[in-house]
């Protein structure tokens, strides 16, 4: 079953970049910025990810907490955080339920050749874990102040 904006979403859990499980259910009170993202320390996925970073204390002033997913592993998660200086946690879904969840796990097309992977996409879960706002196939140039913006204007 996917996640569908005006529902709640199914809690799930997650290990997270230090090898502690995460579930959804451990923010309920706070609104969860939870963004997919194909690979770590690529290119696309460095900037949106340094754009969290650079917007943090912004997101906790609107009491938003934020997580990143992707398929990589913890220890690959670890290295990103260290590297990028990143404060918040980065989840670890290595068999893609949670990616299939959102559907954010699709087949994509690049240079004529077929392949699945994670479609860039963020979700906005507001305090009491409803599904408020989906963004996706994110372009990641602005995005971050794209989901600030709807925090700040829609959820505050």
């Amino acid at each position: 079953m996917t996640v569908e904006v005006g529902q709640e979403v199914q809690d799930f859990e997650l290990m997270n970049n230090k090898g502690e499980t995460v579930k959804l259910s451990d923010y309920k009170g706070k609104h969860v910025v939870l963004y997919f993202y194909p690979k770590d320390d690529t290119p696309g996925c460095t900037t949106e990810a340094c754009d969290f970073r650079d917007n943090y204390e912004s997101f906790q002033d609107l009491d938003a907490v934020i997580l990143g997913v992707s398929p990589d592993s913890e220890e690959s998660h670890k290295k990103f955080i260290d590297k990028h200086s990143l404060p918040f946690e980065l989840l670890v879904d290595e068999d893609k339920k949670v990616a299939e969840q959102f559907n954010v796990w699709q087949l994509k097309n690049k240079f004529g050749k077929e392949y699945m992977g994670i479609v860039r996409s963020t979700f906005i879960i507001d305090k009491q874990g409803i599904l408020q706002k989906e963004f996706r196939n994110v372009q990641v140039k602005g995005h971050v102040e794209k989901a600030l913006s709807y925090i700040r204007e829609e959820l505050s």
